[in-house]
């Protein structure tokens, strides 16, 4: 069966409780009325209590109610917490290394708002002193007691022990957090971007003074010599008659 309203032609009854495009209360009214109502303000009539006697109809966009309720479905989905359980599993006599290591994962999960699960795995004659497992179970919970809390006791489960450690933060708040984070990280590297653009663009419109007076000078034309007079010719004395 549908789950969506009834509304227009589809619904079936001799009268409705009707409310106006604003939420005012119109009253009951024959089903006649209110469909012509919806025309003249050219609304759909959406049936909004079918279990109601009469069913209580509402003047709305149909279309655009559908629209907007999808996108608030989508945005209850996306801001939806699922809390997830991760699993560390750790050695009784375990390097102090690879402590550190695995109480680094403890670390990023607890804050990322997950629950953990630690598991202490025994082998062969580490069953029978139980002992190092739980206090290394006491351990950890002691070093990430910032972040969470021992949710479930230490507790032998056959060859293995195991607690369960819950975070102090909810998991809306580690994403929302997280998101924060994000856009800050986001606008850092825009503003980072922006300016390195700038510091270029500056670059490229200054030019050195020195080379800027270097090409606004103008070398003054040397003075040309004046020519020499060009020698004048005397003329030959008369020669003597003879």
């Amino acid at each position: 069966m549908s789950t969506e309203p009834r509304i227009n032609d589809r619904i079936r009854v001799p009268e409705v409780r009707l409310v106006g495009p604003s939420g005012e209360q119109v009253g009951i009214v024959p089903l006649a009325k209110a469909l012509e109502l919806a025309q003249e303000y050219d609304l759909d009539l959406v049936e909004v209590a079918a279990t109601a006697r009469p069913p209580v109809c509402k003047l709305m966009d149909y279309g655009k109610f559908k629209y907007e309720s999808a996108m608030k479905a989508r945005e209850a989905r996306k801001n939806q917490a699922h809390t997830v359980i991760k699993e560390m599993k750790l050695r009784p006599k375990i390097d102090p290394h690879d402590y550190d290591t695995k109480k680094g994962h403890v670390v990023r999960f607890l804050k990322q708002g997950d629950k953990v699960k630690i598991t202490i795995m025994f082998r062969g004659r580490e069953q029978s002193r139980p002992e190092l497992g739980f206090r290394l179970l006491q351990r950890l919970a002691d070093d990430v007691q910032d972040l969470g809390f021992v949710e479930s006791s230490p507790k032998q489960d056959g060859r293995n022990m195991i607690m369960v450690l819950g975070p102090h933060k909810k998991k809306t708040e580690a994403m929302a957090e997280a998101r924060a984070a994000a856009d800050a990280r986001k606008a850092e590297r825009q503003g980072r971007t922006a300016g390195s653009d700038a510091d270029a663009a500056l670059a490229e419109s200054d030019e050195p003074v020195e080379a800027q007076d270097a090409a606004t000078e103008v070398e003054a034309p040397e003075a040309e010599a004046p020519e020499a007079a060009a020698p004048v010719e005397q003329p030959a004395e008369a020669s003597q008659g003879a």
